[in-house]
């Protein structure tokens, strides 16, 4: 399948999605996951969009504590921060990865897009779409033959970043996920504030 063909797994976010941080985790239920990325333990229930409205309110789209849904998607669990950028602080997608693999994707609709792979408590590869010089990690090149085509490697440019780094989590990693119903009831809860770094 090519990246121009209908269905692929994070199609959902190559429509008018501006803004989103979502972290997976490989084989993990969506209470562990959002545990994992520091939920506060006293938020953290099943509640479907009405619930979410009416607990929240105002406080949904909160940068310093996100409220986060999370669901089970084929072999992996996704978490959608609302406002927030938790899943992007290595500390936490190290902690998320733990035992397993995880990945994040964010886009803020306009030129930053990243994404970051985890292994087992280590960011083994990291792209930024505004410092394209080279991945970050301690595997950086795990994927360049998958990089290259996309361009997302130095000297290649084929396309939009977002576009070619939602092909990179389709193709490497199977990520997707599936639009979110109204009644339907998700894991969630508010995200304590990230620690400061030392």
């Amino acid at each position: 399948m090519t990246s121009t063909e209908p269905g692929r797994g994070l199609d959902f976010l190559r429509g008018d999605i501006p803004f989103y941080t979502l972290t997976f985790a490989k084989g993990l239920p969506p209470e562990e996951l959002l545990r994992r990325m520091g939920v506060d333990p006293d938020s953290l229930a099943p509640r479907d969009a009405a619930d979410l409205d009416d607990e929240f309110g105002d406080t949904l789209l909160d940068e310093d504590e996100p409220v986060v849904t999370a669901r089970v998607d084929g072999a992996w669990t996704w978490a959608w921060e609302r406002g927030g950028t938790h899943g992007t602080d290595e500390r936490v997608l190290a902690a998320v990865s733990r035992g397993t693999e995880a990945v994040s994707l964010y886009s803020d609709g306009k030129p930053v897009h990243r994404l970051l792979h985890a292994v087992d408590g280590e960011v083994v590869i990291g792209l930024h779409s505004l410092l394209p010089d080279e991945p970050t990690g301690s595997d950086p090149h795990r994927l360049d033959d998958r990089l290259r085509p996309l361009g997302l490697l130095p000297g290649h440019h084929a396309g939009p970043a977002v576009h070619a780094m939602l092909t990179l989590a389709e193709e490497a990693f199977g990520l997707r996920v599936t639009p979110p119903c109204d009644d339907e009831r998700y894991w969630s809860g508010s995200l304590l504030p990230l620690p400061h770094e030392a």
